[in-house]
């Protein structure tokens, strides 16, 4: 493989503006790319691997929010809070306090929050090492475009430079929305990046909005102890997700004593002299310790200079793109939130070496939606992949599907395991495998085999032939492709 060099940086002094023309590595293109997280930053990597000279402008750390204030922390928060529930079913497996001292758990807040923000920063600092390595250039500032060839940088120093580029890549992600009735206030009134900077766990938590982000902390502050309200203007909780599956997590969460309030939109939240308010819009109103509000994101596509460059966006701010991460300008290619495709970082960092490979001539196959496995960071955890059963009922795919709880895996009798579910989609005719459900401990692992199957076009017969662990709640995986095997027809 050719050397890779990285670009030199350019000295410059304040106030001074600067053009520069990053040298070609061995004759390959000039990549500029505005935004260093998960999109950002695995294009850099593809684009380095090709020969080409990388430049990434970032201005708030590489890994962007996705490493410093989103995936990574809060799958860090969850993960602390998972421990929690795990001593629920303690009693069933013979686990019982040594002598007459209490052997409850609790959560020291302050250490808690303290782990998730050195995790993130240390993600990020090994994600900057790599990159600067493989002879990526980072510059610490705010990107814009100048024009489809050159992006305009002001460093966080006051700089102004102006680098040229073969190829440009936006990947400015997205930030949480905001109610204009509920504005942040980073204490007691917080959006989803604040969280963390809470000292102790709050007394009674109201969360706005019942999608991914709502359910997710939802779950993780009633874990680690709080009480929970959560405001749902659906009528049930995950409204996007597997209607089985968000029943189940739905009952999970009020049997561990979460209030539910369905059908509730929120109008207003306001702070009071001992917490918060949250003012419904038929009247009632909720009052807690802290309210957090979780009701989706919003592109951060605005001073990009996008409509200058003639880039398309939609209604929505986000930015236009096809299956290869084009924007509708010759040269210019968008990956990640900031595109609207699917906010998952998986997606992003697809988009972002997709962008690359196709930009810089190599091989590449366009963005296959219908192969992403995503996954709800609840306990137990939802993950899917494929199509919808939905899709099958409504005969818009002609397909079968097996339900199997997980209770009646021995794998998951020995674990204590009494919630959940292992559900698998196939055609009818072919028996190919075309999507799934895992409710379960884990399920963010357990859904890869069903993926594999997915991405290489496999049959229930197939995957039932493969050997599994036994025990495993992979079993259940396998049980239920060969229950598939007699729909076939």
């Amino acid at each position: 493989m050719a050397a890779v060099t990285s670009t030199p940086s350019v000295p410059v002094t304040a106030d001074q503006h600067t053009t520069v023309g990053a040298s070609s590595t061995r004759g390959g293109s000039r990549v500029v790319i505005i935004g260093g997280g998960p999109g950002g930053y695995e294009a850099a990597l593809v684009a380095a691997q090709l020969g080409a000279a990388v430049t990434v402008v970032e201005r708030q750390g590489v890994g962007g929010s996705a490493v410093l204030t989103d995936v990574v922390p809060s799958k860090t928060l969850i993960a602390t809070a998972e421990w929690m529930t795990l001593t629920e079913s303690a009693g069933d497996l013979g686990i019982r306090p040594r002598g007459e001292s209490d052997a409850s758990f609790e959560a020291d807040f302050a250490t808690v929050d303290a782990r998730v923000l050195r995790l993130a920063r240390a993600q990020s600092r090994d994600i900057h090492a790599k990159l600067e390595r493989e002879g990526v250039q980072v510059i610490d500032g705010t990107g814009r475009l100048a024009s489809p060839a050159q992006v305009a940088v002001q460093t966080a120093d006051g700089q102004q430079l102006t680098l040229d580029a073969d190829v440009v890549l936006l990947a400015t992600g997205a930030r949480p929305r905001v109610i204009p009735t509920a504005q942040p206030d980073g204490e007691r009134i917080l959006n989803w990046t604040q969280l963390y900077e809470l000292t102790e766990i709050p007394e009674r938590l109201i969360v706005v909005g019942s999608g991914v982000t709502g359910a997710e902390f939802a779950g993780a502050y009633r874990g680690l102890g709080a009480e929970v309200v959560l405001v749902s203007s659906r009528d049930r909780v995950l409204p996007g997700e597997d209607s089985d599956a968000a029943d189940l997590i739905e009952a999970v969460f009020k049997r561990r004593g979460m209030q539910v309030l369905s059908r509730s939109r929120a109008a207003a939240a306001r702070r009071t002299e001992t917490g918060v308010e949250v003012e419904l819009t038929d009247g009632r109103v909720v009052t807690g310790s802290h309210c957090l509000i979780a009701v989706g994101g919003v592109p951060n596509t605005e001073d990009l200079g996008l409509a200058e460059a003639g880039v398309a966006t939609t209604e929505s701010g986000h930015i236009h793109t096809d299956r290869v991460s084009r924007t509708t300008v010759r040269g210019v290619y968008a990956a990640g939130d900031c595109t609207g495709v699917h906010a998952l970082a998986s997606v992003a960092a697809m988009q972002g070496r997709i962008a690359m490979w196709h930009a810089l001539g190599d091989a590449v196959a366009p963005l296959d939606l219908s192969q992403v496995s995503a996954n709800v960071f609840t306990a137990p955890e939802i993950a899917t992949v494929g199509i919808s059963e939905q899709q099958i009922t409504s005969g818009e795919v002609r397909g079968e599907v097996v339900t199997l709880p997980l209770a009646r895996n021995p794998r998951a009798k020995m674990l204590g395991i009494r919630e959940g579910f292992i559900k698998l989609f196939s055609h009818r005719a072919s028996g190919v495998v075309l999507g799934g459900v895992v409710v379960a401990p884990r399920a963010s692992e357990l859904i890869f085999p069903i993926t594999l199957a997915i991405s290489n076009r496999l049959t229930v017969d197939q995957v039932s032939n493969a050997f599994t662990v036994y025990p495993s709640l992979s079993g259940s995986i396998a049980e239920a492709s060969r229950l598939l095997h007699d729909a076939r027809g």
